[in-house]
Formats: structure tokens, C-alpha cells, sequence
């Protein structure tokens, strides 16, 4: 037996705030387990609260994917209603994958937030390494269902699926997707969703349960669509027809299609309820009040490179390097500091501004939303040095 006043102690001195967060997830989650494993009956017969609730918590790994830039991150926000996932106007915001959690009643969906595809050409553009191009493959090898998003707002792209997509698709063609049109909110006129939707199904709306009639809705599964509508890769000792030979620019195994604006939140409550009700049975792997995987310190420093792309022109923020200083939480206040590297003084002036102006205005706009994040006010200094020099301020 545990002596529950010696554990009270050692969780006031991890100065514990109004709002327990990220950080303290893992002793909260220790500390439940221990104290369900100790709970006895009175002939003296330990008893396991936790096997009850097990049998009926069911859970759901989701892999958001999309080129860079689809909205993934802002969508994934938007959805739990936590601000965990870093974003940026520009491209490549999201490095590596995290876990964004949506807890509802019995009920927990884990969505992976995803770098945006890309192929050869991009990876050497950006200097790219190996784990950001991994990330995506590795997230859906660990879920049960893949959600695709498609900017919408892009008149160049948005009438086809990019060849980078559809080559993972085909991959893991035995794992269930579906599609998420977003940015819906800046088409001028609704009718051009039908041709969209036509062009990246490749014209297979009614084998989608939610734009097929009503009684083939519930019928329809995904191996008997993968079996009725091969890709020309799969059609060992037909002769391609003259539509075959066309690049292939949809997919025609998708169970399901939202259209959604990330920034209005129109069409998001069906998505999460299309994701709950797909859940398992299964054990949670998360606390109910757990949010994300990530660490506060690893959402500070991203929070910060989020800020800085948005405000630097051109390449220069993918040249700026973002480190954490300093993290304490200290009656419920988070006190944190920020340091930038920049490769030379040039870039190190332009970060700060005239009189330190832009520094100052990016460091308001990262502390907004650090406080989102953490639900508690937040301390926030950042400082630049130049490579191999002193930092200054």
C-alpha cells in the first residue's frame, strides 16, 4: 500500500499549476495506475477498478496526410479544440509526426499530424532529412484509418490528387481513407466542389458511402471496392485502354468525403464523429485530459519556429535554428526563454527589426499562443545570437 500522504508531498513539489498539462501527464498517469492497483475489498481481496472501465473504452489512430501546406495542422487544431499542433503560412511547418488526442465519453482518436508529402526534388531544395520524409509512413503503419486532405483553394492543383499521394495510397491500399476537402470557405462558387470531388474519385461517387444511395450506404466495404475497381497497375494481362494510359489522378477507394473549412470550422463536428465512430474496442493509451505526446518544451520550440516563419521573408526562417533556454512552471505561470541562432548578422538584424521592433512583435505573437496552448499565462523571452558568438538580445 502506497502512503498517499508522502505521494501528496512529492506532487506539490513539482509546483503543479491550475491546469495539469503535457509535461506532468506521465506522473498523473503513473500515479492513477498505482492507485487503482491498490484499491481492496473488505475481506482483503485487491480489486482492479481499471479492468471495468477497460472493457468499454474503444480507441482510434487516425494518420492525417496531405501535400505541404493542405492545412493538416490547423484542421487537427480545430478539431480537438487545442492548439498542439504547430502552424505557418509556409510550407514544411510540421517536421515530425505528433499525436493529437480527442477524448469523448468512452471513446479516444489519436490523429497524427504529418509533414506534407513531398518528392526528390523538394527534399534536396529544403535539405530534408531522413526522419521528416519517414514520418508520414511511419504514422499510418500505426494506424487503422487514413485521413487525406486536399487544399481545395489551389486552382492549380485542386482538380488532381499529387502522384506523390496516390503512390502511398496504393502502398497501403489495405488500409481504409477517406477525404477531407478543406479551405471550402474561399471558393466563390460551391458547383466547382462537384467536379473536384469527381476528378479525385475518379468518378466513383457512388461506391462512397456518403454520396452513394441510401441503401448502399452501410453496404459498402473496402476490399469489395479495391476488388471492383483495380488500379491499372493491378491489371495483370489486360491490355490498357486508352483511359489507362492517362495519368492516374484521383482515388476510387475512399469511404468517405467531408468538405470542411479549417479556419470557419464548418463540416468538423461530422468529421470527428465519422472518427469516433469508427473506434475499436480497445484500452485508451492516454489520459482523458492528455492532449497531444508532445512535451511543453517541444511546443514552445516549435511555437517560436512557427512565428518566425511567418514573419521572415523568403528562405531565411529554414536557416534560423530555435533551441529552449529555460522552462519552469511556478505558481501557475509558465516562465520560459528562447534562443535563435542565425548564420550571420545580416539575418540577425533583419530577425530583430528596427529597434528591436519585429523580435518584439513575434514575441507577442508566440506568447498568445502559448497561452491558448497552456490554458495559464506565460513568461516569454526570446533572444538571437549569431553562430558562434555571444547571444544578444
Amino acid at each position: 500500500m502506497y502512503d498517499l500522504g508522502l505521494t501528496v508531498m512529492m506532487l506539490r513539489r513539482l509546483r503543479i499549476g491550475p491546469k495539469n498539462f503535457l509535461g506532468l501527464q506521465h506522473c498523473q498517469r503513473c500515479f492513477s495506475a498505482r492507485l487503482s492497483e491498490s484499491v481492496t475489498t473488505e475481506d482483503g481481496t485487491a480489486q482492479s477498478n481499471s479492468a471495468a472501465n477497460a472493457k468499454s473504452e474503444r480507441l482510434i489512430k487516425v494518420a492525417i496526410v496531405g501535400m505541404p501546406n493542405a492545412g493538416k495542422s490547423t484542421l487537427i487544431n480545430r478539431l480537438i479544440d487545442q492548439r498542439v499542433c504547430p502552424v505557418s503560412a509556409k510550407v514544411h511547418t510540421t517536421r515530425k509526426a505528433s499525436k493529437a488526442i480527442h477524448s469523448k465519453q468512452n471513446s479516444q482518436a489519436i490523429l497524427f499530424d504529418t509533414p506534407g508529402l513531398v518528392g526528390s526534388r523538394e527534399i534536396k531544395k529544403h535539405q530534408l532529412d531522413a526522419q521528416f520524409v519517414s514520418a508520414c509512413r511511419h504514422a499510418i503503419q500505426h494506424s487503422s484509418m487514413i485521413g487525406v486532405v486536399h487544399d481545395v483553394s489551389n486552382s492549380w492543383t485542386r482538380h488532381a490528387l499529387n502522384p506523390v499521394l496516390l503512390r502511398v495510397l496504393e502502398e497501403y491500399i489495405h488500409i481504409p481513407s477517406f477525404l477531407i476537402l478543406n479551405k471550402i470557405d474561399t471558393l466563390k462558387s460551391k458547383r466547382i466542389l462537384l467536379d473536384i470531388v469527381k476528378n479525385v474519385t475518379c468518378n466513383q461517387l457512388e461506391s462512397i458511402s456518403n454520396y452513394g444511395p441510401v441503401g448502399r450506404r452501410r453496404a459498402y466495404k473496402t476490399k469489395q471496392s479495391v476488388q471492383e475497381n483495380p488500379l491499372p497497375s493491378e491489371r495483370e494481362g489486360k491490355e490498357l485502354t486508352e483511359s489507362d494510359k492517362k495519368p492516374v489522378e484521383g482515388w476510387p477507394h475512399f469511404t468517405e468525403i467531408f468538405m470542411v473549412s479549417a479556419m470557419t470550422g464548418d463540416g468538423l463536428r461530422e468529421v470527428m464523429s465519422f472518427v469516433h465512430a469508427n473506434s475499436q474496442q480497445h484500452p485508451w493509451e492516454h489520459l482523458a485530459t492528455e492532449h497531444t505526446d508532445q512535451s511543453p518544451e517541444q511546443l514552445i520550440v516549435q511555437s517560436v519556429r512557427a512565428r518566425l516563419l511567418d514573419f521572415m521573408p523568403q528562405e531565411i526562417p529554414y536557416q534560423l535554428q530555435t533551441e529552449l533556454e529555460y522552462y519552469e512552471v511556478i505558481g501557475g505561470r509558465v516562465l520560459t526563454s528562447a534562443v535563435v541562432t542565425c548564420p550571420n548578422d545580416r539575418i540577425a538584424r533583419l530577425v530583430c527589426g528596427e529597434s528591436n521592433g519585429k523580435l518584439r512583435q513575434i514575441n507577442e505573437q508566440v506568447t498568445s499562443d502559448l497561452i491558448e496552448c497552456f490554458g495559464m499565462p506565460v513568461l516569454l523571452t526570446i533572444t538571437t545570437r549569431v553562430r558562434s558568438r555571444e547571444a544578444k538580445s
